[in-house]
C-alpha cells in the first residue's frame, strides 16, 4: 500500500523532527480519522479521510524538513467518500496528515507517535456530538466493515467474527486494550442496527440513545417511551465491559417493534428520510412492515456491463449475519396501519447549552444541518411506487430485461443458499439435543417469540421466500406494468414479457442449491423445482421437522427416504390453520 522508497526515511531507528508548527483542522465537510487512537512505535497506524462534498483524492503524510510523503489508499462510496491507507510500523514521531482534492487540503490532522502506550500524555479527543463528520465516519466505517466484491455470498455466524476482522474495521483495537479480542456481539435482526451504533459510540466517544417501546396492534404503530441517553462513552477510555453492559441493556429493550414506529411520530430513535442517493447511506436502518431490519452497506454503481446494486447486512434469530442485495424479496414494504415502514437513519444527538443531550426532532432534521433530512415521502406509498422508485436509484439508467431478470434470479438464490444454513442450524440443534421438541407458539407470534422456536424456526423467512418467489415469475409481467424501468431498445413490453418468460423456463433449470438430508448426505435441488414445491413451503417453517420436510420432498420421493423427524400432529394442524398467511403472502396483523 506504501510506496517503499519514499517511507523508508520514516521507517529507521531515528526519530523524526515535529512537524511544522501549521494550523491543522478538520474540514467543514471533511475529517481524517487515524486508528488506534493512540499509535505507537513499530505498529501498524490507518488513517481514514471521509468527506461529504466529494471524493478526496490524495492522504499525506508530513513531517517537518521532510518531503511530503503520499499514501496510496483505496477509495469507497460516494457520499460520504472515504479513502482509506496504512503505515506499517510508524517510527516516533509529530506528524501531519493531510486529505487533498486536487492539490488542495480539505482535512488535516495532526497524529503522535509515542513509544509506548503509557508515553501519551495528551488528553484522549472525543467527539461528543453527532455532527456531519462523525455522522459520516459512521457510514464510511459500516461499508467498510461488510466491503466485499459485490457478487461474493458473504455471511458470518454472528457479528463478533466482523468485528474482530482488522482488515475491514477500522476501529480494531482502535482504543489499544486489545478490546476486540474477546468482545461479545451477537445481536438479532433488531439489535444490529443499534450494536453497530452503540460499537461505534463506544470506539470514538459519542453519546447512544434507544428508546422502550410497544410492539403496536393491527390497527397502530408501536409507541415508544421516554430516551435511555448513555453518556459513558465521552469519558476517557471505556472499557469492553462498558459496551458489553450498553449490548445487554439494549438487547433487554429493543425489540422489532422499535424500529416500526409511525413515520411522522417524533418519539422514536429513528426518523423517515427520502428516496435519494444523498439520504441512503450506508447505516441507514430499512424497517420492514412485519418487524424486519436490514442496515445498508453498500451502493454499487450501475455500469454498461453490470446492473447496480444496493447491499444491505442483516441478523437473523440464530445470531447469523449475512449480506442482501436490495429487492422485492428482501426488502418487505407495505402501508399497513400497524407499521412505519421504509428507510429511517438515526436521529443525531447534540449537547445542549445546560450540557444535557437530546435528539432532533422532525422539524430540526431539514437537510441543512449535514444531516440526512426528515421526509414522508415514504407515508402512503403504494409498493409498486416504492419498488419502481428504487429501482430507478439503483439503476438509473435502466436495463435491459434480461439483466433484470438475472440478477432477481441472483437475489432468489442468495436467499435459498441463506436458508440452507438456517435449516441446517435447526438440525445440528436436534443432533446434540435428540429428545427435544421445540414448541410452536400461537398464532402470529409463531413470527415473533423467543427461545428456540426463534433461533430455528424460518416463518418469517419462508413467507419472504414466498415472495421472493412470486417476484422471480411475476418479472417477465413487470414489463408491462412498467415499461420506463426497462431498456427495450424499440421492443414493444408484450414482446419482451414473451421472450423473458422462455428465458425463465429455462434458466431456472440451471441454478440449484445443496442442502444436507437427515443422514448428513447433500442433496441438489433446482430453482425449478424449489418454484413446484411452493405450496411446500406453506408448512416448511417448523423445526421440528426433519430437513427433507422443510425442502419441501415429496413423503414417497428417494430425497424423503432418510427423513427421521416429524413435528407433533397438534403443531401441524395448527400450521394448516395459518396457512393461508403463507399462501396469500400476507403475515397477519399483531
Amino acid at each position: 500500500m506504501i510506496r517503499l522508497l519514499a517511507i523508508a526515511s520514516l521507517l529507521l531507528g531515528s526519530c523524526l523532527p515535529a512537524a511544522a508548527d501549521q494550523p491543522c483542522t478538520a474540514g467543514a465537510h471533511a475529517r481524517v480519522w487515524n486508528s488506534p487512537l493512540r499509535p505507537v512505535a513499530e505498529a501498524d497506524l490507518r488513517f481514514l479521510a471521509v468527506a461529504t462534498d466529494g471524493p478526496p483524492d490524495a492522504l499525506l503524510l508530513v513531517a517537518d524538513r521532510g518531503e511530503p510523503l503520499e499514501l496510496a489508499g483505496s477509495l469507497r462510496g460516494g457520499p460520504p467518500w472515504s479513502l482509506a491507507a496504512g503505515l506499517p510500523e510508524a517510527a516516533v514521531g509529530d506528524y501531519r496528515v493531510e486529505a487533498r482534492r486536487d492539490g488542495q487540503v480539505i482535512a488535516c490532522s495532526s497524529v503522535s507517535v509515542a513509544p509506548s502506550a503509557t508515553a501519551h500524555t495528551a488528553a484522549v479527543p472525543r467527539p461528543g456530538n453527532w455532527d456531519e463528520t462523525a455522522e459520516a465516519f459512521y457510514s464510511a466505517w459500516v461499508e467498510r466493515l461488510f466491503d466485499a466484491p459485490p457478487d461474493a455470498a458473504v455471511s458470518f455466524p454472528s457479528l463478533e467474527p466482523v468485528l474482530r476482522d482488522s482488515d475491514h474495521n477500522f476501529l480494531y483495537n482502535y482504543l489499544g486494550m486489545n478490546e476486540d479480542r474477546n468482545l461479545p456481539a451477537t445481536p438479532d435482526c433488531a439489535d444490529l442496527p443499534y450494536t453497530l451504533r452503540a460499537y461505534f459510540a463506544w470506539k470514538v466517544g459519542l453519546p447512544v440513545q434507544f428508546r422502550p417501546c410497544s410492539r403496536g396492534s393491527a390497527q397502530a404503530p408501536p409507541r415508544c417511551g421516554a430516551p435511555l441517553v448513555k453518556t459513558d462513552f465521552l469519558r476517557g477510555l471505556p472499557p469492553p465491559s462498558a459496551f458489553a453492559g450498553l449490548q445487554a441493556q439494549m438487547a433487554d429493550t429493543v425489540h422489532s417493534g422499535t424500529a416500526r414506529g409511525a413515520l411522522e411520530d417524533a418519539a422514536t430513535d429513528l426518523y423517515p428520510v427520502e428516496l435519494s442517493r444523498q439520504a441512503l447511506r450506508p447505516g441507514t436502518v430499512f424497517a420492514d412492515p412485519y418487524g424486519h431490519v436490514l442496515v445498508l452497506a453498500q451502493w454499487v454503481p450501475q455500469t454498461p456491463q453490470r446492473p447496480g446494486m444496493l447491499l444491505a447486512v442483516d441478523a437473523q434469530p440464530d445470531n447469523s449475519v449475512t449480506r442482501k442485495r436490495f429487492w422485492e424479496g428482501t426488502f418487505l414494504f407495505a402501508d399497513l396501519p400497524s407499521a412505519g415502514p421504509g428507510f429511517k437513519a438515526f436521529r443525531p444527538l447534540s449537547r445542549s447549552a445546560a450540557g444535557s443531550f437530546r435528539a432532533a426532532n422532525n422539524a430540526e432534521l431539514d437537510g441543512d444541518s449535514g444531516h440526512a433530512g426528515y421526509s414522508e415521502e415514504q407515508s402512503g406509498m403504494a409498493p409498486e411506487d416504492f419498488y419502481a422508485r428504487m429501482g430507478k436509484l439503483i439503476n438509473p439508467s435502466g436495463l435491459e430485461p434480461r439483466q433484470a431478470y438475472d440478477a432477481t434470479l441472483d437475489a432468489l438464490v442468495e436467499q435459498l443458499e441463506t436458508r440452507v444454513t438456517s435449516v441446517a442450524n435447526g438440525d445440528a440443534y436436534f443432533r446434540k439435543n435428540p429428545a427435544a421438541t421445540i414448541a410452536m407458539p400461537e398464532g402470529a407470534a409463531i413470527f415473533e417469540t423467543i427461545g428456540p422456536w426463534e433461533d430455528f424456526s424460518t416463518p418469517s423467512r419462508d413467507l419472504r421466500l414466498i415472495i421472493a418467489m412470486n417476484v422471480l415469475a411475476g418479472l417477465p409481467q413487470q414489463i408491462v406494468r412498467h415499461p420506463e424501468l426497462f431498456l427495450l431498445n424499440d421492443q414493444s413490453p408484450e414482446t419482451a414479457r414473451t421472450e423473458l418468460a422462455r428465458l425463465h423456463a429455462s434458466r431456472i433449470r440451471e441454478r440449484s442449491i445443496h442442502y444436507l438430508r437427515s443422514d448428513g448426505s447433500s442433496w441438489e435441488i433446482s430453482v425449478a423445482e424449489i418454484l413446484a414445491r411452493k405450496p411446500a413451503f406453506e408448512l416448511a417453517y417448523n423445526p421440528n421437522d426433519c430437513p427433507e420436510h422443510r425442502w419441501g420432498a415429496d413423503p414417497g420421493s428417494e430425497e424423503y427416504r432418510s427423513c427421521r423427524r416429524h413435528a407433533p400432529a397438534a403443531q401441524r394442524a395448527r400450521m394448516e390453520r395459518y396457512r393461508d398467511w403463507f399462501r396469500t403472502a400476507q403475515r397477519p396483523p399483531r
